[in-house]
């Protein structure tokens, strides 16, 4: 008699495990939406590399910008920007490499020098355009 009682019993822990797994997935599926509704998934990948660059300036016209060391970085997602007389075209309009890699450099000509105080910037834009940073700064101090 024990033995039919066994399997007529209707009481089980599988309703209590499907519900665990059903709000389990329901968090889950909620933090991926939210993440995606967010955009964080987007700022994720969309990192600024980490990149070393030096500038040395001839004391006339000339600044050579050379990247020191770090990532390498597409030439069309770097910018060379400030107070000079070309301002704000990419990496390879300044005689640079695609990609730039350690040991690369562009030299950037401003016709009449430089004056104390101007500024010159190395800036990574995303490949979609929506995050930008500067990875080196040059001010010249005359």
């Amino acid at each position: 008699m024990q033995l039919k009682h066994l399997f007529t019993e209707d009481r089980a822990v599988s309703p209590v495990i499907g519900v665990i797994l059903m709000v389990a997935i329901t968090v889950i599926l909620a933090a991926v939406i939210g993440t995606f509704v967010l955009g964080l998934g987007d700022q994720v990948s969309e990192t600024a590399p980490q990149a070393s660059f030096s500038f040395d300036y001839d004391g006339t016209d000339n600044l050579t910008i050379t990247h020191e060391s770090g990532e390498q970085i597409a030439a069309n997602q770097v910018t060379v920007t400030g107070n000079f007389s070309n301002d704000g075209n990419n990496w390879t309009s300044y005689g640079g490499s695609d990609p730039i890699s350690a040991g690369g450099s562009a030299v950037v000509n401003n016709s009449g020098g430089f004056a104390d105080g101007d500024t010159v910037r190395v800036v990574w834009n995303s490949q979609s355009g929506s995050t930008s940073s500067t990875l080196q700064q040059w001010t010249y101090n005359g």
